[in-house]
C-alpha cells in the first residue's frame, strides 16, 4: 500500500470514527436523566418570586397572581391542575389542586399559598398594621411543593399537591384559622394514607421539631427518612409544638396527617419574614426528605 491509499485510509477511518462519536454525543445530549434531584436554589427563586407579588392576602391582585403563578408552574411540570372554589365567612376560598392523573392520591401534600394581612407579632408597633412578605411563613412551603412537582419521579405513589387558601388570617375579625383546608376537607371526599403540610421549613437556622398533634407512625416514617439523609440536625427528633395548623382538619376526619413546620422562628408574623432569612439549603432538606419518604411508599 502506497502512502497515498495509507493517507486516504486513515483519512476514511477518522471521518467514521469522528461519525460514530457524534451519534453517541448526541444520543447522550438528548437523553433524560435518569433521576431529577431536588434544587434547593431553585426553590429559593420561587420563594423570591412569589414575595415579590407583594402580599398574597385573599382579595388581593398579589393573591390572584400567585394562584395563576402556581397553576402555570404546575402545568408546566406535566400536572393537571383544578382548583376547588368555595367560601367560608364570607370570603371565597381557591384551593388549588395538582395531580399526576386521574388515581385517587395515597399521598397529599400540602402547604398554604396565603399571606397574613397585619404583622401584629412586629416588635415595631408602627409596622404591626403592615402585612406580612411571607417569604418562610407561606411562600416556603409553596417553593417546596413546586420543586417536588418538577422532581418526584411520574411512578411515584399516587400523589396530590394541594395549595390551600385562607390559612393565616386567624384573630382578625370576619376571619379565622386555616379556612382552606377545612374547606378541603369537609368538601372533598378522599381517604390518603398520610396527609403532610409543610409550613414555615425555609428557616436558615432550621430546627424541625416533631409536633406533637401530628401522626406517630407517619411521622416517625419522615424523620427515619431524614436521619438516613443525614439530616437529623434539622428534623430533630423530639417533640416540642403543639399546633393548630393545615393538618388539623384532617386529623379531625380521622386521616393520618403530620405537621411539618419550624416555629422557631422570630420573624413569624413581622414585616422581617423576608427572603434573606430563608436559604436553599433548608428548603433541600425538606424536599429531599419528603422524596426519599415518598419513594419509600409502594404503590
Amino acid at each position: 500500500m502506497n502512502k497515498r491509499a495509507v493517507a486516504l485510509y486513515l483519512t476514511i477511518i477518522g471521518i467514521l470514527l469522528i461519525l460514530v462519536l457524534g451519534v453517541y454525543a448526541a444520543a447522550f445530549a438528548t437523553r433524560k436523566p435518569d433521576s431529577v434531584s431536588f434544587d434547593g436554589s431553585r426553590a429559593l427563586a420561587d420563594v423570591q418570586t412569589q414575595v415579590d407579588f407583594g402580599p398574597r392576602i385573599p382579595g388581593t391582585a398579589g393573591h390572584d397572581q400567585i394562584r395563576e403563578w402556581i397553576r402555570a408552574e404546575l402545568e408546566h411540570a406535566g400536572w393537571v391542575v383544578e382548583i376547588q372554589q368555595t367560601e367560608r365567612m364570607g370570603h371565597p376560598i381557591y384551593n388549588i389542586i395538582g395531580k399526576r392523573n386521574t388515581e385517587a392520591p395515597q399521598i397529599i401534600l400540602g402547604a398554604h399559598y396565603d399571606t397574613r394581612m397585619y404583622a401584629d407579632q412586629d416588635p415595631t408597633p408602627a409596622m404591626q398594621a403592615e402585612p406580612v412578605p411571607g417569604a418562610n411563613d407561606g411562600a416556603s412551603g409553596v417553593a417546596v411543593l413546586l420543586e417536588l412537582a418538577r422532581t418526584l419521579p411520574k411512578d411515584s405513589v399516587p400523589t396530590w399537591l394541594v395549595f390551600f387558601d385562607a390559612e393565616d388570617n386567624g384573630n382578625i375579625p370576619d376571619w379565622d384559622w386555616i379556612l382552606g383546608s377545612r374547606a378541603f376537607a369537609e368538601e372533598i371526599e378522599i381517604a390518603p394514607r398520610a396527609v403532610v403540610i409543610v409550613d414555615m421549613i425555609g428557616d436558615a437556622d432550621l430546627n424541625i421539631h416533631l409536633e406533637k398533634n401530628s401522626d406517630k407512625a407517619i411521622r416517625a416514617e419522615i424523620w427515619s427518612a431524614a436521619e438516613s439523609l443525614d439530616y437529623a440536625d434539622k428534623f430533630i427528633n423530639s417533640e416540642k409544638w403543639n399546633m393548630l395548623d393545615d393538618h388539623t382538619p384532617f386529623l379531625e376526619k380521622g386521616i393520618p396527617a403530620v405537621d411539618i413546620i419550624d416555629f422557631d422562628y422570630p420573624y413569624w408574623h413581622t414585616t422581617q419574614d423576608t427572603p434573606d432569612k430563608v436559604s436553599a439549603e433548608s428548603l433541600k432538606a425538606v424536599g429531599d426528605t419528603l422524596s426519599k419518604w415518598i419513594a419509600e411508599n409502594p404503590r
